[in-house]
């Protein structure tokens, strides 16, 4: 019982020096409210426009596509490594097996996400005329 009381302490240490910090600091900073401390800091540059830039989601998604597949480079080099090993130990079918449904499962991310057009980069007049559901009269 002893131990939680000190594994207590620690946590109650360690919180409270930050919230004191935070609270000191809040109380002890001058306040000098003036419109250009609102303004957004550009560098040093006089800032123009709308400070909210719309940036393409393109960016993101080619990001997480990368991270996606990029992790499973990841786990299949080491599979790489025991897959002979393994073989030996627990048979064909259950070394390989796993490793082909998880590469499946990806396969089928892959092909989500090229059918919804995360993969295209820019977007051509035909893709768009494929997508576009027919009107019937």
């Amino acid at each position: 019982m002893n131990d939680w009381i000190a594994i207590g302490a620690f946590a109650m240490i360690a919180l409270l020096i930050p919230v004191g910090m935070i609270v000191g600091s809040w109380l002890l900073r001058p306040s000098v409210p003036e419109r250009d401390k609102r303004a957004p800091y550009e560098s040093g540059e006089v800032p123009t426009g709308d400070t909210r830039v719309r940036f393409n989601i393109q960016y993101y998604m080619v990001a997480l596509l990368f991270v996606v597949f990029d992790i499973e480079t990841v786990l299949l080099f080491p599979w790489a490594l025991v897959y002979v090993d393994a073989i030996e130990e627990v048979g064909l079918a259950h070394a390989l097996l796993p490793m082909l449904a998880f590469v499946f499962i990806l396969l089928l991310g892959l092909g989500w996400a090229w059918r919804n057009g995360a993969i295209e980069w820019a977007r051509s007049p035909t893709a768009d005329r494929r997508r576009t559901p027919k009107r019937t009269p």
